[in-house]
């Protein structure tokens, strides 16, 4: 720990909080596969409208029919592009699955164990995660652990900047009402935890077994929440 006590925590959801696996394996999967029915029976919709024309616009091709925009989306699933309307359809899609029971947020006992200590110790919490602020809440919201949402003071997604930026950190340090080095930033990217750092951030690497961290990427590295207060001192607000 620096001289500068951590008085927040930011924290990346695959790899991180919850298994690359569930999200490549069940999550993506299950969009996929019902993203075209979904489209259709939810056409008339607002936000589905505007996810649909968000995609056209990213990929610079707004003549595109509906059957040919949900195959552009399919695509981008199989490629995990980072696209917000991709990420706000998908989002929507598991909430249907969350509500129905067929989804169930998944979470390491470790990390349900220790952000729910830093929150009763006063820290304050925040998710930044490349899915959609509504996928976020989703996962965390049905856990075998009860409904962990009310542990986070903000959901951060791209709308926010990339998650490679140094200036979206700036930016989530700014409406945390804090300066970086106040901040500790979670992540199993080590791109994510560069720019981070960059920003000011506090940064530990989690390495669960399913990342690829390259050498000499010079970010302390825990292998479960359990290790991260020895490698940042003792967390306090």
């Amino acid at each position: 720990m620096t001289n500068h006590p951590i008085r927040a925590v930011v924290t990346d959801i695959e790899g991180t909080t919850s298994s690359i696996a569930f999200v490549k394996d069940v999550l993506f999967p299950y969009a996929r596969q019902r993203l075209a029915g979904y489209v259709a029976e939810h056409s008339d919709e607002a936000a589905v409208q505007s996810a649909l024309a968000e995609a056209r616009t990213l990929a610079g091709q707004p003549t595109l029919s509906q059957d040919e925009t949900i195959a552009l989306l399919q695509g981008w699933i199989d490629a995990d592009r980072k696209a917000t309307p991709l990420k706000t359809l998908q989002g929507l899609i598991w909430e249907d699955g969350y509500r129905s029971g067929t989804l169930k947020g998944d979470l390491y006992p470790d990390a349900a164990e220790f952000l729910a200590r830093w929150r009763n110790e006063g820290l304050s919490l925040y998710v930044y995660s490349s899915g959609s602020v509504l996928a976020q809440k989703l996962i965390f919201g049905h856990t075998e652990f009860g409904d962990l949402t009310i542990l986070f003071s903000g959901f951060f997604d791209t709308t926010v900047g990339a998650k490679t930026d140094h200036a979206s950190y700036a930016a989530i340090a700014e409406v945390a009402e804090l300066p970086p080095f106040r901040i500790l930033f979670l992540s199993d990217n080590t791109a994510e935890l560069d720019a981070a750092r960059e920003a000011g951030m506090m940064t530990i690497a989690l390495d669960r077994g399913e990342a690829v961290l390259p050498e000499g990427h010079g970010h302390p590295v825990a292998r479960d929440f359990s290790e991260i207060d020895a490698l940042a001192g003792t967390l306090k607000a």
